[in-house]
């Protein structure tokens, strides 16, 4: 593992020439295909190396980190057409780039911690420096205490598991069975707040809005990923208590997910309407992992991947109509299958991936998590019923409302798309769609 860390910190300093955007960015995509060939077994832990290592959910979501961290230097061209700091740019996507790496390749729950936290700090340099508004400065804000007031506790509990068991090693970690309930609610409130769970998910739309192209894409592409992956690790601590307290969590989830679906009607700029449905994707797999069976847990993974993909293809069409407009607002951007046609079909792409059509991996990710979460209750069916139903709803009229109807008559001509713009959305949709024919890799099923 210590070889593609070396490799990722060794690309920094790379960050002082001037030249360095797309050198970075071809040796970030180098390092991606490298990483992918390089995968040595599906089975327990590998690549051991200090207290580095890998197993297949963890492999996964690194490669996705790699993946995303490339895709952003190629969305945030406009940083280095207009020379804005793009230096520093490309030095805090690789510094958030080894943040992500060492969270999911550690094996000791402190040291997954620290890289955790740490990787807020990049973000939200990102948030401040390249953001739009002036608001932005709240939506840090939002951003830092949101995270750092959930994950304090968890600090505090880590350390009482050491005390306790004398390791924080994730193979060596063992059921606490009926400890205290609080303990339960601490150890597991960081990673809902990241998700975001509905009544935390405040600080995601409004982070979202005033973020960058590329904050936009590492939040909803990575970062949410960081809370499903820490409710794994840690759910084997917790797994008695789970038993008894996780159906009020599943609940509670599908039940806003639903509400927020309701809230993805009535937006009008269309970051926050994909930020929205982000948290509703969320609140499926927070059920899938909180059910604690095979079925919920791989669910999970897929339908993380899946979403972290289609999500940050959707950040990067809302950015190409904001450039040439100057707005994401849906009553002025309307009709623009008449000024894009071509950028129309990718619409129509990401958004059937986003409502779960086939061959998405969103579609394997949600038949698995209906199939865990229905086998965990059947009564169930109902929340499950209107999440489905309403994601498709508000996906279409996120697509109707902007590619139809008669356009803003102060919009005169631009652009089409450009190569780069094609090239970045179709390495969003093409392994999206592609990983569906490997299911049994995300099931396990061979």
């Amino acid at each position: 593992m210590l070889k593609y860390l070396i490799m990722i910190i060794f690309l920094t300093p790379l960050c002082l020439l001037n030249s360095c955007w797309w050198l970075v960015h071809s040796l970030l995509f180098l390092m991606s295909f490298v990483f992918m060939i390089f995968v040595y077994s599906y089975c327990d832990l590998n690549m051991i190396s200090y207290f580095f290592g890998v197993d297949y959910f963890s492999f996964s979501l690194i490669l996705l980190s790699f993946w995303i961290c490339s895709l952003m230097i190629t969305a945030s061209s406009s940083v280095y057409l207009s020379s804005y700091h793009f230096n520093l740019f490309v030095f805090i996507v690789l510094f958030l780039l080894i943040m992500l790496y060492c969270s999911f390749s550690s094996l000791s729950l402190l040291s997954f911690y620290i890289f955790f936290e740490s990787s807020l700090i990049p973000t939200l340099c990102l948030i401040l420096g390249w953001g739009y508004q002036p608001e932005r400065l709240q939506a840090g804000l939002y951003l830092i205490f949101y995270t750092l007031i959930a994950s304090l506790p968890l600090l505090l509990v880590l350390f009482s598991v050491y005390s306790f068991s004398n390791t924080l090693y994730f193979p060596l970690l063992f059921d606490f069975g009926s400890y205290y309930f609080m303990f339960y609610v601490f150890i597991i409130l960081a990673f809902l707040v990241k998700m975001p769970m509905f009544f935390v998910h405040l600080w995601l739309p409004s982070a979202h809005v005033e973020a960058p192209i590329s904050g936009s894409m590492i939040l909803a592409g990575v970062l949410l990923k960081l809370g499903g992956y820490g409710i794994f690790r840690v759910m084997k601590v917790i797994s008695y208590l789970g038993m008894k307290f996780n159906f009020f969590l599943l609940s509670l989830s599908l039940f806003g997910g639903v509400i927020i679906s309701f809230i993805c009607f009535r937006q009008v700029d269309l970051k926050s309407l994909i930020a929205y449905s982000s948290v509703a994707h969320m609140s499926m797999v927070i059920g899938g992992l909180m059910t604690m069976n095979w079925w919920g847990c791989m669910g999970s993974l897929s339908l993380m991947i899946g979403h972290g993909l289609c999500s940050s293809g959707l950040f990067c069409l809302s950015n190409i109509i904001y450039e040439r407009l100057g707005s994401r607002s849906l009553l002025i951007n309307k009709g623009m299958i008449n000024f894009m046609p071509s950028m129309s079909l990718w619409w129509f792409l990401l958004s059937s991936s986003n409502m779960a059509a086939p061959p998405s991996l969103n579609l394997l990710g949600e038949f698995s998590l209906l199939n865990s979460i229905m086998s965990w209750s059947s009564f169930m069916f109902i929340l499950l019923i209107f999440l489905s139903f309403f994601s498709a709803v508000y996906t279409l009229y996120m697509y109707s409302y902007s590619q139809h109807g008669s356009f803003y008559s102060g919009v005169y001509t631009y652009s089409l798309g450009y190569f780069r713009e094609y090239h970045l959305l179709f390495l969003h949709w093409f392994p999206l769609n592609i990983l569906c024919l490997k299911e049994w890799m995300f099931l396990f099923l061979n």
